[in-house]
């Protein structure tokens, strides 16, 4: 299978989200998905997602946006929502190099529980670039040292910012 410039993107829906806003900003999802698709080639982007029914008009959005939604049930701890995809995702990528689906991954992450992933994607040279939400200085030192690629959304506020 060709797949020249058929980059996809996994995304931690609430590392994205928490991420911008810890920043003071919101991201424009339409914009970034149009971002990803210039800057990275990605043409498929997956984002993880804990399903909640009171946010349907959202994921209808994310869908309109160009989004593959990818849904995490929602567990309630201490009345908090809580619904972690880490382990969604990473199956998902190691699937989807062992079935060559892509050319190269883009994920969408800060958080260092990522870090075996972004090994191994660069073992298998399929790493595009990790897009961490948060500033430098709280990307997981687990990541920066593996030394990938690391671009910054937050260097994108201009174009990104809803």
């Amino acid at each position: 299978m060709e797949n020249k410039n058929k980059n996809y993107a996994y995304i931690d829906g609430a590392n994205l989200h928490n991420g911008s806003k810890s920043l003071g900003w919101n991201l424009d999802y339409k914009k970034f998905r149009i971002w990803l698709k210039d800057k990275y080639s990605v043409s498929q982007a997956y984002l993880f997602i804990g399903l909640m029914p009171k946010n349907n008009k959202l994921y209808t959005y994310l869908q309109e946006a160009g989004y593959t939604l990818i849904f995490k049930e929602v567990v309630y701890n201490d009345g908090k929502p809580k619904g972690n995809c880490d382990a969604d995702l990473v199956l998902k990528v190691v699937r989807d190099v062992y079935e060559n689906n892509f050319e190269k991954a883009v994920v969408v992450s800060s958080d260092g529980d990522y870090a075996s992933l972004v090994a191994f994607l660069m073992e298998k040279e399929k790493l595009q670039s990790v897009l961490s939400p948060a500033l430098a200085k709280k990307c997981s030192i687990l990541i920066k040292r593996l030394n990938p690629p690391i671009a910054y959304i937050n260097d994108q506020k201009t174009i990104l910012e809803a």
